[in-house]
């Protein structure tokens, strides 16, 4: 099936014809929002990038998990995940050790130097949160977590 066709339902019969606006599209409107955050992250906490964050933070949560499972939590493949547990552990801010009951799979935790940057950096999240969101009223807020989260 080719792309047009493909796209026909979604678009209507008319859309061939009609100007194609990169800002009604929804990639490039979450990928501005997404620059948007980023830059604001980066501007707040320059020693962690957002998915390192959010394995520490992931890691908080659930206490240790495997690589994979890390990865999943996280929504990263395999590769990209054990880029950001190497980078974290060389910091000292996660153990790797084997599991309990299967030696051979190894689980990931945060180390106490790891619980510490991410109680010190916590607030700093929930600004950049804030400051992410603040053209957008609390019902909006509320609407656009849930719409997002409902197609991701």
């Amino acid at each position: 099936m080719s792309v047009e066709a493909k796209a026909a339902p979604f678009a209507g019969p008319a859309a061939a014809e009609k100007a194609y606006r990169l800002e009604e599209h929804i990639g490039f409107v979450l990928r501005k929002a997404n620059q948007r955050h980023l830059a604001l992250f980066s501007a707040r906490i320059s020693d962690l990038t957002p998915p390192q964050f959010a394995a520490l933070a992931r890691l908080e949560e659930v206490g240790e998990a495997s690589q994979n499972q890390l990865g999943g939590l996280i929504a990263m493949d395999a590769a990209t995940i054990k880029g950001v547990i190497d980078r974290l552990k060389a910091r000292g801010l996660v153990e790797i050790d084997t599991h309990k009951e299967d030696r051979r799979r190894l689980v990931v935790r945060l180390s106490a130097e790891g619980r510490d940057t991410l109680a010190r950096l916590r607030l700093l999240a929930f600004a950049i949160t804030e400051e992410t969101l603040a053209p957008l009223t609390g019902r909006e807020r509320a609407s656009l977590m849930r719409l997002l989260a409902k197609i991701g």
